[in-house]
């Protein structure tokens, strides 16, 4: 007979630490799982359903057009005000879901943690995928109604659409991992995440435009403001379905040096995304006992 098959020789390594977010990627089975668990959970017993994607952004986005755009009259000065201001609200609303529902997504799945080993990881990017799912059929809404007011596809502004979903997507994925480990030791966190995301559309020209911000404030102040990520994604957004349909007057001017914010964005974005996961990895090992 044959001799036995020596065992696989691996590096020891510590109990209950993975590759981090590299894990995510090799068990993608894992999260598909993961995102399909959440969505079933938080739609259990809707008549609704999945239509609140629809429901939800569009009673706000009406609040704000009323508000701003008529009671205000901001309409009048920012050309074709409502589809500036839903392109912006798609954004805001990625970003606060994915970045609210991952801060707590770790404490949800106390359960989970506690009694099997699987990459944790896992369930902060579930949730930003979530957010993704509900973020897709507000882009339809908005795409639609672009296409009513004159938008038409040009490769370029579609192309900062897609970089500014990416740009959203790592920076919400990166707090989220930083402020989901910290929340599994002080709860506090999430409320602080949630005082963040309740003002976080008046940080961005969502509803009003960054030129008023610029008039405002001092130069390097609107410098910051400019180099801001989410306000980046958000003129990256306007400048995909909004400027396009636009007769380029002042009122539809886009800021100056989007190109060169974008790419700060982008660093910006990747440096938040690295220090959240080393964060976590440095607090998931009291992950079981904290929960």
């Amino acid at each position: 007979m044959s001799a036995p098959a020596p065992l696989v020789d691996q590096p020891w390594t510590e109990p209950g630490r993975g590759a981090g977010l590299l894990d995510v990627v090799r068990r993608r089975y894992l999260l598909k799982l993961l995102v399909r668990k959440e969505l079933r959970v938080r739609y259990r017993g809707s008549v609704l359903g999945l239509a609140w994607s629809y429901v939800k952004p569009g009673v706000q986005y009406v609040v704000y057009f009323l508000a701003l755009g008529i009671f205000l009259n901001l309409r009048g000065s920012i050309e074709d005000y409502p589809v500036y201001l839903f392109s912006g609200l798609v954004v805001v609303n990625f970003f606060t879901e994915a970045f609210g529902n991952a801060t707590r997504a770790v404490v949800w799945n106390a359960p989970l943690v506690k009694k099997i080993f699987l990459p944790r990881e896992l369930f902060p990017v579930a949730s930003v995928w979530v957010a993704g799912v509900h973020f897709v059929p507000q882009l339809v809404v908005l795409l639609v109604g672009a296409v009513i007011s004159g938008w038409r596809p040009e490769v370029g502004p579609l192309v900062g659409a897609v970089l500014a979903t990416l740009i959203i997507a790592a920076l919400a994925t990166g707090l989220g991992l930083l402020f989901g480990s910290l929340n599994v030791v002080f709860r506090d966190m999430e409320n602080f995440v949630d005082l963040f995301n309740m003002v976080v559309v008046w940080l961005s020209p969502v509803l009003y435009q960054f030129s008023q911000v610029s008039r405002a404030v001092p130069e390097w102040v609107a410098t910051l403001y400019q180099l801001n990520p989410i306000t980046v994604a958000v003129e990256l957004y306007h400048y995909a379905f909004w400027w396009p349909g636009t007769e380029n007057t002042p009122t539809s001017a886009l800021p100056p040096d989007l190109l060169v914010n974008s790419l700060v964005a982008v660093v910006v974005a990747a440096v938040v995304l690295v220090a959240g996961q080393l964060v976590f990895r440095r607090v998931e090992g009291r992950f079981a006992i904290d929960l």
